[in-house]
């Protein structure tokens, strides 16, 4: 008689084991307790809104553990691109003071409820380059499609959220890092299939930054005030929607 039940494999019984108590650290990791500025350029305002007030997410929507491996993977690749960049001759601040328990760059606002932390500064750069300093880093890792349109377009078109990300950091960083707006940031992404790297220079968009920061404070209204903000759109099947993980309960919502 045929075995229509076979026994998990060695590996298939490892990585269940690993992908299950990276869930347990990630479930015991306290939620934000602010909005995160990354996240700003989102399409949809409700979803942030969600995201924000750590509305439960969708039944099965929840960050697998090969999910968390692939963050953790990228957050090794960022910290590669660091060293490279270093050896290449770049003066670029990670940690206040450039040491480990020195603590991240980045800001707060609004009482701490919207705050932000940086990939770094580049302090100098090869003079060969001529960038101007101080200016900000960022680093994303991509798949090899992402990445590919990265390059073609520049990450303002592909990646509309990084953009607004890099804005906002600008804006808000140039209280404690004078003249970071008034210098290009430096955004580098990493092609996870290749190791190939992208550098492009993003110049400082003061319009999208208010816009960002506007609806910083539109969010944080409208949950003071017990409002849910609209949907993107009306259409229950537009692409956000069928991507977020609060659809169901978006939709089961009377507006």
């Amino acid at each position: 008689m045929l075995d229509y039940n076979p026994r998990p494999s060695m590996a298939e019984r490892i990585n269940a084991l690993v992908d299950a108590a990276l869930v347990a650290e990630r479930e015991a990791t306290p939620p934000r307790t602010y909005l995160g500025a990354s996240r700003l350029g989102h399409a949809c305002e409700r979803a942030l809104q969600f995201e924000f007030t750590a509305t439960p997410k969708d039944e099965g929507q929840d960050f697998s553990g090969q999910v968390l491996r692939i963050f953790a993977i990228g957050h090794e690749l960022e910290d590669l691109a660091i060293r490279w960049l270093r050896c290449a001759g770049f003066d670029l601040y990670t940690q206040k003071g450039n040491r480990p328990d020195g603590g991240q760059f980045g800001f707060e606002v609004a009482g701490g409820r919207i705050r932000g932390h940086v990939d770094g500064i580049i302090a100098a750069a090869p003079a060969a380059l001529g960038l101007r300093t101080p200016a900000l880093w960022e680093c994303k890792t991509m798949n090899a499609k992402n990445w590919r349109a990265c390059v073609k377009d520049g990450v303002t078109v592909s990646k509309p959220v990084y953009a607004a990300q890099i804005a906002v950091y600008q804006a808000y960083m140039d209280a404690s890092v004078p003249g970071i707006s008034a210098a290009p940031a430096v955004f580098t992404a990493i092609n996870k299939d290749t190791a190939e790297l992208h550098h492009e220079l993003v110049p400082f968009d003061a319009g999208l930054a208010q816009r960002m920061s506007d609806r910083a404070v539109r969010i944080l209204q409208a949950t003071d005030a017990g409002e849910l903000l609209p949907r993107i759109t009306a259409n229950r099947d537009f692409f956000e929607c069928r991507f977020c993980p609060w659809a169901e309960r978006c939709w089961e919502l009377p507006t």
